[in-house]
């Protein structure tokens, strides 16, 4: 789960923020702040991976906030989403290594996309001992292989997930309900059912009903032979 800091001292603006975060899967605001300083008492209670960053603070400029960031919190994750367009701080937002600049108004699709592709990038980080260069250029490069590769899936499936449950399944010879692959996946089972019978569709998982112990059907799903990544 990756815990979110919202500082922004417009509370509306922060709350629509807020609710857009609640639709995603993997996500948890844990705090709101309205100031700098606010900011800096949230982060000595709470464990924060993520700040969502505004640079026209009341009491200090957001891109000012950086490098005591890196000095006293480098583990943790910023996002810049402000209605600043300088060129200034964008520069100075890039040079503390900000993960995503975003200009307000911000969509919920656009806040989506940027907020779901972080979490991909820091589970395929996470998932690796090793990196190579496709690794690299995939994160360097925001996916753009992915996102071309995403063009030609269907609305709600993504190339970079649908390869971790392709792994996940070659290894389910017992078969697999939605709710335990969910598990495996860090995702909810209403995720995990819409990849797996992707994969059904395509001839890569067979599905199968099998009763419970207290006798519902519920689908298991199973890899194909030689569909399936070993």
């Amino acid at each position: 789960m990756i815990k979110v800091l919202i500082a922004e001292d417009d509370f509306r603006i922060a709350a629509i923020h807020e609710s857009y975060i609640q639709k995603l899967q993997g996500f948890l605001v844990v705090e709101k702040a309205k100031s700098a300083k606010d900011m800096w008492d949230a982060l000595q209670k709470e464990k924060v991976d993520l700040i969502l960053l505004d640079v026209y603070m009341p009491d200090e400029l957001g891109t000012n906030l950086l490098p005591l960031l890196r000095e006293r919190y480098p583990e943790i994750d910023v996002i810049i989403i402000t209605a600043a367009t300088e060129t200034m701080l964008l520069r100075d937002a890039l040079h503390y290594g900000v993960v995503h600049y975003l200009i307000k108004p911000v969509t919920a699709q656009k806040f989506a996309q940027v907020l779901t592709e972080y979490k991909e990038k820091k589970d395929l980080i996470n998932s690796k001992d090793e990196v190579n260069q496709t690794i690299i250029d995939l994160f360097f490069g925001h996916m753009h292989e992915e996102q071309k590769e995403d063009r030609d899936l269907p609305t709600g499936i993504n190339s970079l997930t649908l390869d971790k449950v392709k792994k996940l399944m070659a290894s389910e010879e017992n078969g697999i309900t939605a709710e335990e692959l969910g598990e495996k996946m860090g995702a909810s089972r209403t995720t995990a059912r819409r990849y797996v019978e992707y994969l059904v569709t395509t001839g890569e998982c067979r599905a199968e009903l099998a009763y419970g112990i207290i006798g519902r059907p519920e689908r298991r799903y199973y890899p194909a032979k030689g569909q399936m990544e070993s």
